[in-house]
């Protein structure tokens, strides 16, 4: 079983990776240009403000070490590209979107060992970094940043293969981490079933507690609505195989993959949720 997760884990997040790759273009880039401002702190907020989220609810549910560590994962790792799903289906800034769900995959390489640095100072005791921040640097730049790259650099090159192939790694992905999180689950069925009294409301806590954040922090930004849930949505949406591979295959511990797996079941209610009360909010607005 360990040996089906170690190979189902880096080949679905290097599919998933290539994906995201393959939807950002040169217009993306510019589009950071005119929203310097938003896509910065639609970037680094996330990074700020998300560990200390979780570590208040680490300490208020009195989450097991292997919970903790799963959710303080989740809180470094880079937006999911489903968050660009949810702000299409709330008619959100989908650009914006983009943006952000691409450059913070291609930063996640610079920005995990760091935000693992600061956890550990903050908690006060390992977080399981063992590797010096430019080893674990460089590790991550081989497993997140690269094939990011490489989905940008074929895009423009073979436009007609992406356009067929693009939709298929998208499927393959979704498959992929369903397996994968099936793996988790089957590969120690009893701990990932008694903890989840406790997992399930964390999960819904740091969920309803990153969107709220991520609402507030655009409201200061921006008075565009679309833009303003396209951000909220990045803060909600983490990239759950991101945090699943770094748990798998550069910290060896699969137990802290099991709280992604939850979290990935409790995200996708709250998000649609939270994309049908903006879809009525905004429709009340339009109507008045």
């Amino acid at each position: 079983m360990k040996a089906l997760v170690d190979i189902t884990v880096p080949a679905t997040t290097f599919i998933l990776l290539v994906a995201v790759g393959l939807g950002l273009t040169l217009d993306d880039f510019a589009r950071v240009a005119r929203k310097r401002t938003l896509v910065l702190v639609g970037l680094f907020a996330p990074l700020v403000l998300l560990p200390p989220i979780a570590v208040v609810l680490i300490r208020v549910f009195h989450a097991a070490p292997d919970l903790a560590a799963g959710i303080l994962l989740i809180a470094a790792c880079p937006v999911g590209s489903v968050s660009n799903m949810y702000t299409y289906l709330a008619r959100g800034s989908t650009a914006v979107s983009v943006a952000l769900t691409g450059f913070s995959s291609l930063l996640a390489s610079l920005t995990i060992p760091v935000i693992g640095k600061a956890i550990e100072m903050l908690l006060a005791q390992p977080f399981d970094l063992k590797a010096p921040p430019s080893v674990l640097a460089t590790q991550l730049l081989l497993v997140l940043a690269l094939p990011v790259v490489l989905g940008m650099w074929v895009r423009p090159r073979f436009p007609e293969l992406v356009r067929r192939i693009a939709p298929t790694l998208q499927r393959l992905s979704l498959i992929g981490i369903l397996l994968i999180f099936a793996l988790v689950i089957l590969a120690n069925p009893g701990p990932f079933f008694a903890g989840l009294t406790t997992a399930v409301p964390l999960a819904a806590a740091f969920v309803i507690a990153s969107i709220v954040a991520g609402w507030v922090t655009a409201w200061f930004i921006t008075a565009d609505a679309g833009e303003r849930f396209a951000v909220a949505a990045e803060f909600g949406a983490r990239n759950v195989a991101i945090a699943t591979a770094i748990a798998v295959t550069i910290l060896g511990r699969i137990e802290f993959a099991r709280f992604a797996a939850t979290y990935a079941l409790i995200e996708v209610p709250l998000m649609l949720g939270a994309v049908a009360l903006f879809k009525m909010a905004r429709g009340r607005m339009e109507g008045s």
